[in-house]
This record gives structure tokens, sequence and C-alpha cells, in this order.
């Protein structure tokens, strides 16, 4: 996900996907900058077997329909980027919750579900990047409120965390970032090419650590398992 490629008007992330398509054997979702029918199929043909459309969307909600027909319901995912408001609803934002759109976000889900949209990514823009856990009544909110899958994103922190919230909001799938990044950079940061990496200081640094507990995917998946979530190890 280029999360500032809206912002800039950009979409570059073609060479990336080939190269990511080519190492690795399950689903790959793009998305970022993708304001086309043409945009989707250049990624595509790049490698991607999904796409992700946020921005776009909301400005053109045609774009997922035509999308969907062109391409199958299974290939389009919308990202709702959701912050509550002080009356307590949840209103849908864009450029990576830069910009408020005044969109009702469940009015929003069942919209892109009505349009064709075969999941949505579900990001809690006041939790991401917290280590707070996940927003559980936005993800009841939505889930109870479409039947195609809704993927849950932003808070995790803990296995505790991860755990509760799939008993407590019952998602289709949790989005996991920090908690796998920050184990790879704390345990394989010699393997890591900096001049691709970009500035990764703050993370090496240890000071990103102090709310998310870094933990490999392989070790999550087992505790998940050990405590009734079934999963494939």
């Amino acid at each position: 996900m280029d999360v500032v490629a809206s912002l800039y008007e950009r979409n570059s992330l073609h060479d990336i996907i080939t190269r990511t398509a080519r190492e690795i054997f399950i689903p790959l979702t793009v998305g970022g900058g993708l304001r086309s029918i043409e945009d989707i199929t250049k990624v595509l043909r790049a490698g991607a077997d999904k796409v992700a459309l946020n921005t776009a969307a909301i400005k053109n909600p045609e774009l997922v329909l035509k999308a969907s027909e062109k391409f199958g319901a299974s290939t389009i995912v919308i990202a709702i980027e959701a912050m509550k408001q002080s009356e307590g609803k949840y209103s849908a934002y864009t450029d990576n919750g830069r910009e408020f759109t005044g969109v009702d976000v469940v009015e929003w889900a069942q919209k892109v579900q009505a349009l064709g949209a075969g999941e949505i990514l579900l990001t809690s823009v006041d939790k991401e990047g917290t280590g707070m856990g996940y927003d559980d009544d936005l993800i009841k909110l939505v889930s109870n409120a479409v039947s195609i899958p809704v993927i849950a994103h932003g808070g995790a922190s803990t296995p505790e965390n991860i755990l509760n919230t799939i008993k407590a909001s019952n998602p289709s799938a949790l989005a996991i970032a920090s908690v796998f990044h920050y184990d790879a950079i704390k345990n394989h940061s010699s393997d890591i090419d900096v001049t691709e990496e970009g500035n990764i200081d703050f993370i090496k640094s240890g000071r990103a650590f102090s709310k998310i507990e870094p933990m490999s995917i392989k070790n999550m998946k087992s505790f998940l398992n050990a405590n009734g979530v079934s999963l494939r190890i």
C-alpha cells in the first residue's frame, strides 16, 4: 500500500509488485493511487492478485461497479479509513486519514457491497500505529452491516489483544503490520538492505517497541491456535 499515492497523485509500485510476486505464493493486494480501470489493469498485469481502492472509489463509486464487472468481485477490495466522530458515528477518510469526506462508514460499506466489491479492508485511523488494540465497536458495526469479508486493521499490539478482538468482534480476518515488522527489524536487521528499506534508525533504536510486542508470524499463529482459533500452522 502506497499510503500517500493519492496525495501526490502518483502510482509507481509496478516494479516492487513484480519483484514481490516472483518471490511469494500468497495473494498480493495492492493499493494506493489507483484511479481508473487502466491503473487497475496495470497493477494486475504487474503481478497483483487484488487491488484496494479508497479515494478513487469515494470520488467515483461507479469505478467500483465497473472494476467488479471487468475483473470480478474477488479482485476488488475497498479500503475504508474510519475515524470516530464526536457524536459516536464513524466517518470515512481518504489520503491516509487526512481528508474528511463526510461519508458514513456503515452506509459506505453497504454501498460498495451493492456495487460489487468483494472485500473490505477496514482501518481505524484512531487506533492505527498506537498499539492500543483494535476498535472492536467499529469492526462489529461494519461486519454486521455487510455479508462480504471484513479485514480489520489498526491497533494490533500483543497476541492477547489480537485474540480478544477475534473473540469480541469476529472479523473475517485481521491485518497486522507493526507487530511483525518490528520483529523482522529486531531479529533480522543484518539481512536488511537499508538502501531499499529507507531510514529505519527509529525502529532499530527500540523506542518504537514500547506498546507493541514484536512477534513472528509463526509464533503468532501458534499462540492463536493454542487458544482455540483454528488456522493452518
